[in-house]
């Protein structure tokens, strides 16, 4: 290993780890979804890390196209620009409509009256939640939440910024091994950082009381990764 490529390692991991915590994208819309759905841990770790995965193989596909083709930093970063903002747009109008479709979903929670078949008889109930979630019956909305898929398909829309100008076209001069080996550094470093954050977050969320608010649980969600696409968009976070 040259020593030019040692310290495009050690920066690949320092921008991997920074780049990722400072970015609320990368770790807000996970903690929040899983808070309101109810994940697992397991479900919350394996969506946070095929999101980041597909994150950074977006841009690393790209990269290695760059590469090849002999395609000009200056444009790889105008296209980058433009993933960027389309991300940023799909996350801001993901949060707005799962934010909506929360809202609906606490609408639609009235008190009802259900016939129950027991032993002695028939019996009447009152319910006072919703039909989507706590009291669940075969007919009517079955309260599906918004897929992590389409968190998925955001993810790999949006960009890595600084991997391709700042690591892999500079280690691509080096030679292919080393611009292979800072690739995956700052993947490595990246995916990591969020499954950390991610996971320890959700935790804390888990534990906190909402006491009332907590039938707005899935329309705070949505909000939370609303405004994460805004701070993107015009905060560049």
């Amino acid at each position: 290993m040259t020593p030019e490529i040692t310290v495009l390692c050690i920066t690949a991991a320092a921008i991997g780890f920074f780049h990722t915590l400072l970015g609320p994208d990368h770790y807000l819309p996970f903690i929040v979804m899983s808070r309101a759905n109810r994940w697992s841990v397991s479900k919350t770790a394996l969506t946070t890390f095929l999101c980041g995965l597909g994150h950074v193989l977006g841009s690393v596909l790209l990269g290695l196209v760059g590469v090849a083709a002999g395609i000009g930093v200056g444009q790889i970063e105008s296209f980058e620009g433009a993933r960027g903002n389309l991300a940023a747009w799909l996350l801001v109008g993901f949060g707005l409509a799962y934010c909506i479709w929360g809202i609906r979903r606490v609408l639609k929670g009235k008190t009802h009256t259900h016939v129950h078949a027991h032993a002695d008889g028939l019996h009447s109930h009152e319910h006072t939640h919703s039909h989507t979630h706590e009291h669940a019956h075969p007919h009517g909305d079955t309260g599906r939440t918004p897929t992590p898929w389409i968190l998925f398909t955001i993810f790999v829309l949006g960009p890595c910024e600084p991997l391709i100008p700042i690591l892999m076209y500079p280690a691509a001069k080096q030679s292919i091994s080393g611009m292979i080996l800072v690739t995956a550094v700052f993947a490595v470093t990246t995916v990591t950082t969020m499954l950390a954050v991610v996971l320890v977050s959700a935790w804390g969320a888990r534990m906190a009381k909402l006491g009332r608010l907590e039938r707005y649980s899935h329309a705070l969600a949505g909000a939370a990764i609303c405004l994460s696409g805004l701070a993107i968009q015009f905060l560049g976070l």
